[in-house]
């Protein structure tokens, strides 16, 4: 600050009365086009953010009935692998934010060379955990760790991704509308996730094994197969398997498409953060962000939020298949959930430009709530279930994406109280991304760890009720009550609208001060 209004009275002083150049001009012109993003521009921008969607809900969905019913593991390693793989995703995120805060500026940028090579093996490696192994011992060893080894990679993905928002103008009109881009394909790309993984599985979906009492009453009926006759074609476990490995060979394409058109058609801009303050060491990284209170209360508020609908994400399949008994359908049920949260995300952009993200955030994640409660109530009815899914995808777009349009008005907010504190934008977003990661490895290893306690039957055509019990508790009741205290927690968040656009207003006159600093001294240049 010191040294920019020290340039700003020296260019007076000396520059009084003196006409402005065109080349002058002409500089001021070519900032102000630079910091306006095309269309194109922001389009190739939010195709970058569907990697991240289309995989993460391909896991979030399917990776533990996958585990549970075609890898056929105990119950109790699943739950080994689940949480393990997410808390070694969680600790890599604060980690890479770190060296990514630490990177040197390329001629690609910044964050952009992190995403380009990053992507090759992390296509590899996810392929390879929807491969189930020719061997029994080892079995384990293998899943947990392809599965971490595509975390990592993912991690050196998204956290440069999500921090190159703040690199892409100095415009914060520019970054919200490009911000708006990006949310609308992600929801796009939880769509396109749900829809391949589960119309190619669904069609291969192996049939269920009866138990022993199930048998002797099909035996009575001279059928040896629930569900199923002698002129009916039967699908094998090697066809699911077979299927599961399309699925993840079809989304690494999309992955490696969506790396590309993000690197070629984005361009970081140098201009776009302000110069960088000294390096510092990992952990005093770690306290300055953590030393922000609104940032701290954002975290747990959406630590809790991204618990409740781990949860209900990781279990709605298995819930939909064995205590509804929709087995045949519960593919088609989580992709109406993300059909219906696309469609809502016009609706909760107008909502929250209308009434403001922190109201936007409590009425979007409370309208969930009733859909959770009703779909644990009613009996076993298709129509309806697809009825309540539909309106409960209204909710979930709201609780999932909302959140992450309030980080920017928090670093935003860090700067303008730490106006010498810089260059820290990767650090905030990976602890971000840490927290919820770290809610899905607990969500997904609790969960799947409770389905062993309940005497989960793998590929078994009925559940013990202990294990029916389990499911509605683990997609309705844990749910409800993480949300309650998560939007608690939010009741104190102290960035209100008119902070967030007092913060604004002032970072835009940071950077015009600045700038007018910069294109003083140009025009001290040109006249001598």
């Amino acid at each position: 600050m010191a040294k920019g209004e020290g340039s700003e009275q020296y260019s007076n002083a000396s520059l009084l009365n003196k006409p402005v150049g065109s080349d002058v001009i002409k500089l001021s012109s070519k900032k102000e086009n630079r910091n306006r993003l095309s269309v194109c521009n922001k389009i190739c921008y939010a195709i970058g953010g569907a990697p991240y969607q289309i995989t993460g809900c391909a896991l979030g969905f399917f990776l533990q009935i996958y585990l549970l019913d075609v890898a056929q593991l105990d119950p109790f390693y699943a739950s080994i692998i689940l949480f393990v793989g997410r808390a070694w995703d969680a600790v890599t995120d604060p980690t890479v934010g770190f060296l990514v805060s630490r990177s040197p500026w390329t001629r690609f940028g910044r964050m952009l060379p992190w995403i380009l090579l990053s992507t090759p093996l992390a296509v590899i490696s996810y392929f390879l955990i929807w491969y189930v192994p020719p061997f029994e011992n080892g079995k384990v060893i293998w899943y947990l760790v392809f599965y971490c080894i595509f975390q990592s990679l993912q991690t050196c993905f998204h956290v440069p991704y999500s921090a190159l928002t703040m690199f892409i103008s100095t415009d914060q009109k520019e970054r919200d509308s490009a911000t708006a881009y990006r949310m609308t394909v992600e929801v796009l790309g939880t769509v396109v996730g749900t829809a391949i993984q589960g119309q190619i599985v669904g069609r291969a979906n192996a049939p269920c094994l009866p138990g022993p009492g199930e048998i002797l009453a099909n035996l009575s009926n001279d059928s040896l197969l629930a569900g199923h006759n002698s002129s009916e074609p039967v699908i094998s476990l090697d066809h699911t398997k077979t299927a599961y490995m399309i699925s993840s060979g079809v989304i690494s394409i999309i992955y490696v498409l969506c790396a590309i058109v993000l690197f070629f058609g984005v361009r970081e801009q140098k201009e776009s953060c302000r110069p960088r303050s000294e390096p510092m060491g990992f952990f005093q990284g770690i306290r300055l962000v953590m030393g922000h209170g609104p940032y701290v209360k954002l975290i747990m508020v959406f630590l809790f939020t991204s618990l409740a609908f781990m949860l209900l994400e990781g279990n709605f399949a298995l819930f939909c298949s064995s205590t509804l008994g929709f087995r045949n359908d519960f593919q088609n049920i989580l992709l109406v959930i993300m059909l219906s949260a696309t469609l809502a995300i016009p609706f909760w952009q107008w909502f929250l430009t209308r009434f403001g993200k922190k109201t936007a955030v409590y009425v979007g994640t409370l309208a969930v709530v009733p859909f959770m409660i009703l779909v644990v109530c009613i009996k076993s009815n298709l129509i309806v279930t697809y009825v309540v899914s539909f309106a409960a995808g209204v909710g979930v777009a709201a609780a999932f994406l909302l959140p992450w349009s309030m980080l920017p008005d928090v670093v935003d907010d860090f700067q303008v109280q730490n106006p010498d504190s810089t260059g820290h934008e990767a650090l905030f977003y990976s602890f971000y991304v840490f927290f919820t990661k770290f809610a899905s490895g607990v969500s997904l290893g609790i969960s799947t760890l409770s389905l062993d306690f309940a005497g989960y039957v793998s590929r078994g055509c009925s559940q013990p009720e202990e294990v029916d019990i389990t499911l509605k508790v683990l997609v309705s009741a844990a749910p409800i009550v993480l949300i309650l205290i998560g939007l608690t927690i939010l009741y104190s968040y102290p960035i209100t609208e008119e902070k967030r656009q007092g913060n604004r207003k002032l970072l835009q006159d940071l950077r015009d001060s600045e700038a007018d600093s910069e294109t003083d001294s140009t025009e001290l240049v040109i006249m001598i």
